[in-house]
């Protein structure tokens, strides 16, 4: 048989792709190590605004049109209708779960209502089943179309933390004697404690729309909106003035001032050195090392993203695609399920 004459260029494209097709330049690796496997728990949901868990792993949600759900064994159930004011940024915001859930039951919301002017109270519930009994822990925080805070969680002293929104008045946010635009703590009857440094609710001030909250050990951490790439993220110290209405570029005071682009910032969790933080406008979930001081980009396939909380070692984030400014893809608005280990690798 007469063999076939293979000229040195052909030799020399074979090996080439011979060699292509067995060398990955370390493409193939790093594929593997960017891959975060994001596992849907819940689809098909208008506007997830806050999540949180009841000791029996359950999880429980609000929808900013005014609903709360629980999700366990892979169905959805509404446990509550919240009457709300739902209208621009203003609805059915945070929830928290007591402490001592297991002997009283109690479940707490943060929702903006109407009554002439629009305004934010933070209520307790008791879950039976479905929400009842209603308890009004703090009432008349000044509310509006836009920056209304509304984030909710214990603190390590056991104690209910709440951000508000200046209610697009920046003027209040510096006013002590006002609750917009600050942090407030509270006792979880509603009552002042003793070592707040106004003598009132006000715990932290001088913020224009925060909306995360997270704990490292004792160090309490807080993202605000600020104006268009002024953008914060806090280390909040009690009584402290964090400036707004000047904005955090002038102020020197935040912990991280966005001034390149516009994240939006959201919810915040803490996992081991990593915090990260939910972007909005910025479509992605942050992640600042707190001991390289590096910051990094993930999940930016989910769109808009509003909420991310730690629960026995995976974070579940929730997106925010059908709030009116984002768009809305298959199976939106979703919480879904990451392992935080895989984001390191990213």
């Amino acid at each position: 048989m007469k063999q076939k004459k293979i000229t040195r260029t052909q030799l020399v494209s074979g090996l080439l792709l011979l060699f292509i097709g067995n060398c990955s330049f370390n493409n193939s690796e790093n594929a593997n190590q960017n891959t975060v496997t994001v596992t849907d728990i819940a689809t098909g949901l208008e506007i997830p605004w806050a999540i949180d868990f009841l000791p029996d792993g359950s999880m429980i949600f609000t929808q900013r049109p005014g609903e709360v759900k629980l999700q366990r064994d892979n169905t959805t159930e509404l446990i509550g209708q919240i009457d709300v004011i739902h209208q621009g940024e203003a609805g059915l915001l945070g929830v928290a779960v007591d402490p001592d859930f297991n002997e009283n039951n109690y479940i707490y919301l943060y929702y903006t209502y109407q009554q002439q002017a629009m305004f934010n109270r933070i209520s307790r519930f008791t879950l039976n089943g479905s929400l009842s009994d209603e308890f009004i822990v703090l009432d008349s925080i000044d509310g509006a179309n836009i920056h209304n805070g509304g984030r909710i969680k214990f603190g390590p002293d056991g104690l209910l933390y709440a951000t508000t929104g200046d209610a697009n008045d920046p003027s209040l946010s510096a006013d002590t004697n006002s609750l917009a635009g600050k942090i407030l703590r509270m006792e979880k009857d509603g009552s002042v404690p003793g070592d707040n440094p106004f003598g009132n609710y006000v715990y932290a001030l001088g913020l224009r729309n925060p909306q995360g909250l997270a704990w490292r050990d004792d160090t309490l951490y807080a993202s605000s909106h600020g104006p268009v790439r002024r953008d914060e993220l806090h280390r909040i110290e009690r009584g402290m003035d964090y400036g707004w209405p000047e904005p955090c570029d002038q102020t020197g005071l935040a912990f991280r001032c966005y001034t390149e682009f516009t994240l939006a910032p959201s919810g915040i969790a803490i996992y081991e050195n990593m915090l990260l933080v939910t972007g909005l406008r910025g479509n992605q979930l942050r992640r600042v090392d707190l001991q390289s001081d590096q910051e990094f980009e993930h999940l930016t396939e989910l769109g808009r993203l509003r909420e991310v909380v730690l629960y026995e070692g995976y974070l579940y984030i929730a997106t925010s695609n059908r709030d009116g400014r984002g768009t809305p893809q298959p199976n939106d608005d979703r919480i879904v399920k990451v392992d935080p280990n895989a984001l390191i690798h990213n």
